[in-house]
């Protein structure tokens, strides 16, 4: 049974970080392509960043470079979102998936992942 696992998620002022994480289970993972996308009340989900499995390479929106990271630890099989510098805009559920890679070489659509997690809320006060 695949499972992805969000936590990390909470309260935090403007100009905070927090680390959220995706604890990844259930199949082996090696072609699989992991994502972070959000969604903010009243608006679509939308992509955040990616990171594959196998080789590491990594992909961010563009209002997302500089302040957000994605990384991954496969002993642990957790993908990491690292956040710094929070804007009350960043506040939304952030949801983790996975996807196979050879499904679709853009790894910002929604289409592209088949598993998803259950959302770990985070709210930015300004």
């Amino acid at each position: 049974q695949v499972q992805l696992v969000e936590s990390g998620g909470g309260l935090v002022q403007a100009g905070g970080s927090l680390r959220l994480s995706c604890a990844a289970s259930g199949r082996t993972w090696t072609n699989y392509r992991m994502g972070w996308f959000r969604q903010a009340p009243g608006k679509e989900r939308e992509f955040v960043a990616s990171i594959t499995w196998s080789t590491g390479s990594t992909y961010a929106a563009d209002s997302m470079k500089g302040r957000f990271t994605i990384s991954r630890d496969n002993a642990k099989n957790t993908v990491y979102l690292q956040m710094s510098s929070l804007k009350p805009e960043d506040t939304a559920v952030y949801y983790c998936a996975a996807g196979d890679r050879s499904v679709t070489p853009n790894p910002t659509l929604q289409s592209g992942y088949l598993y998803w997690g259950q959302g770990t809320q985070v709210t930015v006060s300004s």
